[in-house]
C-alpha cells in the first residue's frame, strides 16, 4: 500500500501560518507572504496583511533585492560549463578595464575579490541607476579595499562586474540572458525586472510609531545583476526546487551543488557559516541553509534551502526594516521537518545495462595500510568509498570515460581513483592520488609501498 504524502498536515499548515502571522505582527510589515516547497513544488502558502480580506498571494511580486545574485551566479556557472570561462580565470581576461587588477571570476562570485561593498555616493539602491550609467561610475576611483582572496567581504560592485561579463560573452544584455537561459526553461513567468501587476508597493515603517512612508521605485541600471529583480512565492519555490537539484536545462547538479561548497569564511558576526559562489550558507543546529537574503527600500526577502530535506523555504516582506524574511524562512523550513522528517524514496535495484561483473568484483573491503574501507557501486557506474568503522575520508566518485573515477567530495575531491592490474589482466589494488588499497592490510606480495616485513605479523 503507498500513500501520497505531497500535501502537509493541517496542524503543521496551522504552525506556518502562525510563524508569519507572528512575522507580520511584530515586525510591523503593511504585508507578509511565504511558501515552502517540498518534493519539487510548493506545497504551502499563506500570508498576513494589514488590510483585511487583501493579502498577497503566492502569485503577487515582491522585490526580492540581493536574491537576484543567485541568479547572475547561475549564469557565470553556465559560461564555466560551456568552456567559455574558467573560474580562476582573471576577470581582466575576457573584460578588459575594469580597474580591479587580477581578481578572478570565483572571487567575484564567493565576495572575496576585496572590492568595495558598495558604489560611491549616493547611494544607489534610492537613486535612479542613469547616475552610474558605466562601471567606472559603480567602481569608483578606489574599488579594490582588500587584498584579493583573503577575506569575505560582501560587494554589489561585484556582482554588476559579472553581470557586464554576462553581457559581454553572451552578445546580449544581462536581462535577455536572464530570460532565455534560466526564466523560460524554469518556467518563472512572473520573476521580472520591472513590476507586474500584481505587485506589492514597498514602505518604510516608521521605528517608533505606526505610520508609513511609501519608499521610492527605482530602476537600477548597470546595477541590475546585483539586486533588481521582483519574483513570487510560487516562482522563488520553483527556484528554490532547482537549486535543490539541478536541472540538465540550465545547469546539472554537479554545478549547482558546487555552488554550495563553501569558498570562503563570512567575516565575524555575521551569522552565516559560509559563501559558496553565489550562494549564502547557514547553519543553524544540525541543519545546513543554502540559499540567499535580499533587501531593497520597501522590501526583505529570504530564500533557504535545505538539499537533505529536499525542503525549502521563501519568505517576503514589503517593509524596509522590521520583518526578518531570513529567519522566517529557516522557521518554517524547521517546522516542518521536524513535524514531518522526509520519507525516503523506496530502494530500487541499478538498471542492468549498469552493472557488470567486473564492476562487481571491485566491490567489497579495501585497506589503505591497516585502515578498512568499503567500496559500493551507485548508479551511473559512479562508486562510495567510506570507512568500515569511525569517521573519515568517505568520498563519492563519479565515472570517466575512459576509465577511473573522479572524486567529488571530501578529502577526495577532483583526485583520480583507478584500477592497477597485473600483466595477467587480474586486479592488483586501486590507487587514489597515489595511495594505494588492497584487498588484504599489507598482505606479502601486494603493491604496498614501502614494501612488508618478511616475517608477517606477530604477537607480543
Amino acid at each position: 500500500m503507498t500513500s501520497s504524502f505531497e500535501d502537509l498536515l493541517p496542524s503543521t499548515e496551522r504552525a506556518l501560518l502562525r510563524r508569519i502571522a507572528v512575522a507580520q505582527t511584530e515586525g510591523r510589515s503593511p504585508s507578509f507572504v511565504a511558501g515552502v516547497m517540498r518534493g519539487g513544488r510548493t506545497a504551502w502558502s499563506g500570508s498576513r496583511s494589514c488590510v483585511d480580506g487583501h493579502a498577497p498571494d503566492a502569485d503577487t511580486q515582491f522585490r526580492i533585492g540581493s536574491i537576484t545574485k543567485v541568479f547572475t551566479a547561475v549564469l557565470v556557472m553556465r559560461l564555466r560549463d560551456e568552456g567559455l570561462i574558467g573560474l580562476d580565470d582573471p576577470l581582466e581576461k575576457h573584460l578588459q578595464g575594469t580597474g580591479v587588477g587580477e581578481v578572478t571570476i570565483a572571487q567575484l562570485l564567493s565576495h572575496s575579490a576585496g572590492l568595495a561593498a558598495e558604489t560611491p555616493s549616493p547611494w544607489w539602491e534610492r537613486t535612479p541607476g542613469s547616475t552610474r550609467p558605466g562601471l567606472a561610475d559603480v567602481l569608483g576611483e578606489q574599488p579594490v579595499l582588500h587584498p584579493a582572496g583573503r577575506l569575505f567581504h560582501y560587494s554589489n560592485p561585484g556582482y554588476t562586474l559579472l553581470g557586464s561579463l554576462v553581457e559581454t560573452l553572451r552578445g546580449v544584455s544581462w536581462e535577455e540572458a536572464l530570460r532565455t537561459e534560466i526564466l523560460e526553461p524554469l518556467g518563472l513567468g512572473r520573476t521580472t525586472v520591472q513590476p507586474v501587476a500584481p505587485h506589492a508597493g514597498g514602505w518604510a515603517v516608521h521605528p517608533w510609531a505606526d505610520v508609513m512612508l511609501p519608499e521610492p521605485l527605482e530602476d537600477l541600471g548597470i546595477m541590475a545583476p546585483a539586486g533588481v529583480l521582483w519574483s513570487t512565492v510560487e516562482d522563488l519555490c520553483r527556484f528554490a526546487a532547482f537549486l535543490a537539484e539541478g536541472d540538465d536545462r540550465v545547469l546539472c547538479r554537479t554545478s549547482v551543488a558546487e555552488m554550495r561548497v563553501p569558498a570562503v569564511p563570512p567575516a565575524a558576526g555575521d551569522g552565516m557559516w559560509g559563501y559558496g559562489l553565489g550562494v549564502q550558507l547557514m547553519r543553524s543546529g544540525d541543519r545546513t541553509f543554502v540559499g540567499h537574503t535580499g533587501s531593497l527600500p520597501g522590501f526583505v526577502a529570504g530564500l533557504w534551502v535545505d538539499p537533505d530535506e529536499g525542503l525549502a523555504a521563501v519568505a517576503l516582506a514589503n517593509a524596509t526594516s522590521g520583518p526578518l524574511a531570513a529567519a522566517v524562512a529557516a522557521d518554517l523550513v524547521r517546522i516542518v521537518a521536524e513535524a514531518e522528517p522526509r520519507i525516503p524514496e523506496p530502494w530500487r535495484p541499478l538498471p542492468a545495462a549498469e552493472v557488470d561483473d567486473e564492476l562487481l568484483a571491485l566491490t567489497g573491503p579495501w585497506y589503505w595500510g591497516t585502515y578498512g574501507f568499503g567500496l559500493r557501486v551507485g548508479a551511473g557506474r559512479a562508486v562510495t568509498l567510506e570507512p568500515l568503522k569511525g569517521v573519515g575520508r568517505r568520498a563519492s566518485f563519479r565515472a570517466l570515460p575512459d576509465g577511473g573515477w573522479i572524486g567529488l567530495d571530501g578529502y577526495y575531491q577532483g583526485e583520480t581513483l583507478r584500477v592497477v592490474r597485473r600483466p595477467d589482466g587480474s586486479v592488483s589494488h586501486l590507487d587514489l592520488g597515489s595511495f594505494v588499497f588492497t584487498r588484504e592490510p599489507y598482505e606479502p606480495g601486494d603493491a604496498v609501498p614501502g614494501g612488508v616485513d618478511e616475517a608477517g605479523w606477530r604477537g607480543l
